[in-house]
């Protein structure tokens, strides 16, 4: 299986954090689970569920020579001010619908509240994007659905030898 190494972002997409009235466990279990794979993280963002601002960090982040993966944390839901989704969508060049249902798949075993995840997958100037949910829980069980194919995955994206596995 072809291997490259992850050079990561990780965006905390969360009101409250970025204000300061609390503490982003989140983003920070997703930094350690990211490091357990082996990936290098380029930088970490705590961001306003506001739409505008978000889109722009993923695009300048997905442009980056540096950085070949983008998890986003947060604003997944069905509130209001929930964008996560709308602002990856504005910016990705094609979808990886088969992450995202991957991981409302499995972690619907283990909670009802996965089917109301309106988390996407795509891709950006070679640069995966993943919105996982805004819990700890979520963020841990979500992850652990697509960190078998991560690397491979951006390894592909690099332009690695592997072909089509399934």
């Amino acid at each position: 299986m072809a291997t490259c190494t992850i050079r990561a972002v990780v965006i905390t997409v969360s009101d409250a954090c970025s204000r300061g009235e609390r503490k982003d466990l989140s983003g920070e279990l997703l930094v350690q689970l990211l490091r357990e794979l082996g990936a290098e993280i380029i930088a970490t963002r705590i961001l306003s569920d506001d739409p505008d601002p978000l889109a722009d960090t993923l695009r300048e982040s997905a442009d980056s020579r540096d950085v070949n993966l983008i998890v986003t944390t947060g604003g997944t839901g069905l509130a209001p001010r929930d964008n996560t989704p709308e602002a990856t969508l504005a910016v990705i060049e094609r979808e990886a619908p088969g992450l995202a249902e991957a991981m409302r798949s499995e972690t619907l075993k283990q909670t009802p509240m996965a089917m109301i995840s309106r988390g996407v997958c795509g891709i950006r100037s070679g640069t995966l994007i993943i919105n996982l949910p805004g819990s700890p829980k979520a963020v841990g069980e979500s992850f652990a659905v697509i960190a078998p194919v991560l690397n491979h995955a951006v390894a592909l994206l690099a332009g690695a030898p592997g072909g089509d596995l399934h």
